[in-house]
C-alpha cells in the first residue's frame, strides 16, 4: 500500500493563520485608535493577545530592532510585521492604519490644547496621562519579561540598559552601541540550540 507523499505546500497546522490585507489593516487601524500612552503596549495586545499572528517571542524581537532603528519605534515595528506577512503593501497597511486612525481626533485635541492648554485643569489632566502612559509601558516590558523568562546573561544586559539610561541618564545611542555586541553574545550563550551542537 502506497502512502502519499506529504503536501510540502500546505502550510503547518500548528502555525498561526496568516491575516489577510483587510484584516491587518483594521488591527492596525484599532491599534492607533486605542493607542493611548503608546501604541508598543497596544500594538502587542492586538497582535499577540487577540489575534495570535505573532509569537511573545517574535514581538519581543522585531520591538527589539525597532528601538535600535531611527525614527518612532511603533511605526518601525509596524513596518516590520507589516513587511513580513504582505510585504510592501503590508508596510503601507500598517503605517495607514496606525497613522490614520489617529489622526482626526489628533487634529481635534490639538486645536482644543491651543485654546485651553494653560488651563489648570488641562496641565493636570497631561501629567495623569503622561503617568498612566509610563505604567502602560511598564506593565508590557514586564508582561514580555515575565512569558519570556530570558536567562540571567540577558537580564543582565536589560538591567545594565535600565541602569545606563535610566538612572545615570547616559546617551541612549552610547547605551545601545555599547550593549548590542553583548546582548548577541548573551543571546548566543543561552540559546536552546547551543547545547545540541557543542
Amino acid at each position: 500500500m502506497r502512502h502519499a507523499a506529504p503536501d510540502r505546500d500546505r502550510p503547518d497546522p500548528s502555525a498561526p493563520p496568516s491575516p489577510t490585507r483587510l484584516a491587518f489593516f483594521l488591527a492596525y487601524l484599532q491599534v492607533g485608535l486605542s493607542g493611548f500612552g503608546g501604541a508598543n503596549a497596544w500594538m502587542r495586545r492586538v497582535i499577540v493577545e487577540e489575534r495570535g499572528w505573532l509569537t511573545e517571542q517574535e514581538f519581543a524581537e522585531y520591538l527589539g530592532v525597532s528601538q535600535i532603528l531611527p525614527g518612532p519605534n511603533a511605526l518601525n515595528c509596524a513596518v516590520m510585521i507589516g513587511d513580513r506577512f504582505h510585504g510592501t503593501v503590508g508596510a503601507v497597511l500598517a503605517l495607514l492604519g496606525i497613522l490614520g486612525g489617529p489622526l482626526v481626533p489628533l487634529l481635534g485635541i490639538a486645536g482644543i490644547y491651543a485654546q485651553f492648554g494653560s488651563e489648570p485643569m488641562v496641565a493636570a489632566t497631561l501629567k495623569g496621562l503622561a503617568a498612566a502612559a509610563a505604567g502602560m509601558t511598564i506593565g508590557t516590558a514586564l508582561k514580555i519579561s515575565t512569558r519570556l523568562r530570558p536567562g540571567l546573561a540577558l537580564t543582565a544586559v536589560g538591567v545594565c540598559a535600565f541602569v545606563g539610561i535610566g538612572l545615570l541618564r547616559l546617551p541612549l545611542l552610547a547605551v545601545v552601541l555599547a550593549l548590542t555586541p553583548l546582548g548577541i553574545l548573551a543571546a548566543w550563550w543561552s540559546a536552546p540550540w547551543r547545547g545540541s551542537v557543542q
